[in-house]
């Protein structure tokens, strides 16, 4: 389980295309959509335990004012519920990252990944899944969040 984990965390450095994370709004305020694309992810074997896992993390701007993300966070879970880990990234970390915190007004950025990692008991694709949350700011410094969960498959 150790290995597959660092793949989850790769969320946030951080579900399905089609069903956007909650998010809190206020009229008038900046706020944020979520989502993991493809979601589950669907793992590829390349050999014996490595695997890939492309994804892509989608954060959209749905209040109608420009904002920055400030912070993202993953809570890891298996066996029904249990915490495994959990991990935050906060902005200075993403910019270190060549990933861009700051979104415009009603548009999206898009974080890529395709990790390659081992997974030495296939029965882990079955059990793990992950909470991805979101925060920003706006540009009246309002703040909002977004969360999503996303899953592995093989």
């Amino acid at each position: 389980m150790k290995r597959l984990i660092p793949l989850l965390l790769l969320l946030a450095a951080c579900s399905s295309g089609s069903q956007p994370g909650g998010t809190t709004s206020v009229p008038g305020q900046g706020a944020i959509s979520v989502t993991v694309e493809p979601n589950p992810i669907r793992a590829t074997q390349v050999s014996g335990d490595t695997y890939d896992f492309p994804f892509e993390v989608v954060i959209r701007e749905t209040g109608g004012r420009p904002l920055n993300v400030t912070r993202v966070s993953v809570n890891v879970t298996a066996l029904g519920g249990l915490s495994v880990h959990r991990e935050s990234w906060d902005a200075e970390r993403i910019r270190s990252m060549n990933q861009s915190t700051a979104i415009g007004a009603r548009s999206e950025v898009r974080y890529r990944f395709a990790p390659r990692k081992d997974v030495p008991d296939e029965r882990l694709f079955g059990g793990v899944n992950a909470q991805l949350t979101v925060d920003a700011i706006d540009d009246t410094g309002a703040q909002t969040s977004a969360s999503t969960t996303v899953t592995v498959t093989r």
